[in-house]
């Protein structure tokens, strides 16, 4: 009997080692490598592996202009916001790993997906975690269509593959991939070793009979979907479903697609009758009370292929310590730290004794510069405990040198504003219309000083 192979992979970022160490030199992570079994050189499991991820049965070398440049067909979810993260709809053949924490509705939105698809196509719906009475009494529950849609209950990955094989479904759900095992991997179902060769077992099998398979997949405490990082790069598209719990508002965002674009938003509300998609999610985030309120401000940000109105807020109080603090929710904390400098430097407002809060409402994260020009005048607003008039929206990236640099898509951000009722704009100069806008007065600053004269 061939010996087994073993490896050591890290759960950061994927990178494989012969021997265990205490350090990963990829990504200078430390205790993170985890150990996997490869399995021996003479099992089935190897022998597939051997073929890749992509599933391909010819091998051979072809001339880049033979390759069929045909556009890839896409079938409709029924959820115009998940086909709008997906990048235009469920691509067959497609590996899509969905992830959250529990009871998020990653179960629910799937169901209501497949019953839907099911009235269309043959649907297999895999659950390793609940039992048919569950997931049929959820159906039944959420008032789903689920006539046609066909359920089964296993584990096994190769039992899974030879059912898909009777049943020929053009679109199957795997829930979830860390109940999923493989005979030859001797670990138990959700460790590294599992949850690797399983997802790249279903992988191939994806792309062997063109079947669009969704897996979910559970994640750790740091947020993180729970095994290696190398089971985002064998699925073709990575989405996270997101929600505080005391919000019934989910968002799904898009990490990874190879079909589309990536940091899509998905708005989603989650009800009794499952996810309903919310076809304006502005409107939610603008949670504005009938004052105006000190260290307000609503700004614009760009996710994916639309815009999105936020609200930031921020609040400057008098630190008691020694160090002042910093804490930022849904914005990059370190970089509050840098506007604060400029600000001071080239602003003259001094907030270093005091400490600096600043949240953006809905639970939205921002990742984007636009941010930076709001999030100051928040900062100032809440210092003076002068509130900003409501119909104000700003946007703009402040450089180093007191600069207020232009961002994408600056007119598009202006209309959608206008399209909620805003009257006044503070942004760069650079994203002025040339014709303006009608009863919009829109005030273009090229340096911090005047954006700070102007609210």
């Amino acid at each position: 009997m061939a010996k087994s192979k073993v490896a050591y992979v890290c759960t950061e970022c994927g990178a494989e080692y012969a021997q265990w160490q205490g350090q990963c030199t990829a990504c200078k992570a430390w205790n993170t490598l985890k150990e996997i079994k490869l399995g021996s050189a003479k099992s089935s499991a190897a022998k597939k592996a051997a073929k890749g991820y992509a599933g391909e049965a010819d091998n051979q070398v072809k001339s880049i202009h033979d390759v069929d440049l045909s556009e890839t067909p896409r079938v409709s979810s029924g959820m115009t916001e998940l086909d709008r993260v997906l990048g235009g709809g469920v691509v067959p053949g497609s590996v899509v790993l969905i992830g959250g924490d529990p009871g998020v509705g990653k179960s629910s939105i799937l169901l209501q997906v497949m019953c839907y698809l099911s009235t269309q196509m043959n649907a297999l719906y895999v659950t390793g975690e609940e039992s048919l009475q569950q997931v049929a009494a959820r159906a039944k529950r959420m008032g789903l269509p689920d006539e046609k849609l066909r359920l089964l209950t296993e584990t096994d990955v190769e039992a899974i593959t030879i059912a898909a094989q009777k049943e020929q479904p053009k679109v199957m759900v795997v829930d979830s991939i860390q109940t999923m095992q493989l005979a030859e991997v001797n670990t138990a179902a959700g460790g590294v070793s599992q949850v690797r060769e399983s997802a790249a077992f279903l992988t191939r099998f994806a792309k062997q009979h063109n079947i669009a398979v969704f897996l979910v997949g559970h994640v750790t405490k740091s947020g993180e979907v729970a095994g290696p990082r190398v089971l985002e790069h064998i699925v073709d598209s990575v989405l996270f479903l997101e929600g505080q719990s005391d919000s019934r508002f989910r968002t799904l965002r898009a990490m990874k697609n190879r079909f589309g674009a990536v940091n899509e938003l998905g708005v989603f509300a989650m009800t009794e009758k499952g996810m309903k998609q919310i076809k304006n999610p502005s409107a939610i985030f603008l949670s504005r009370g009938d004052e105006p309120a000190p260290g307000s401000v609503v700004m614009v940000i760009w996710e994916g292929s639309r815009p999105l109105l936020v609200e930031i807020q921020a609040l400057v109080d008098d630190s008691p310590y020694g160090a002042p603090k910093r804490v930022a929710v849904g914005l990059d904390q370190t970089r509050i730290a840098m506007l604060l400098a400029v600000m001071h430097r080239h602003g003259g407002i001094q907030a270093g004794d005091q400490d600096v809060y600043a949240n953006v409402v809905g639970g939205v994260k921002v990742s984007e510069t636009s941010a930076d020009l709001a999030l100051l005048c928040a900062i100032l607003s809440s210092m003076r405990n002068q509130a900003i008039d409501s119909s104000t929206i700003i946007f703009g990236e402040v450089g180093l040198a007191g600069e207020i640099r232009p961002v994408p898509s600056g007119q598009e951000r202006l209309f959608e504003a206008v399209k909620h009722g805003f009257t006044r704009a503070i942004v760069p100069l650079a994203n002025v219309p040339k014709g303006g806008i009608p009863n919009v007065q829109i005030t273009g600053v090229k340096t911090l000083q005047q954006a700070l004269d102007a609210i």
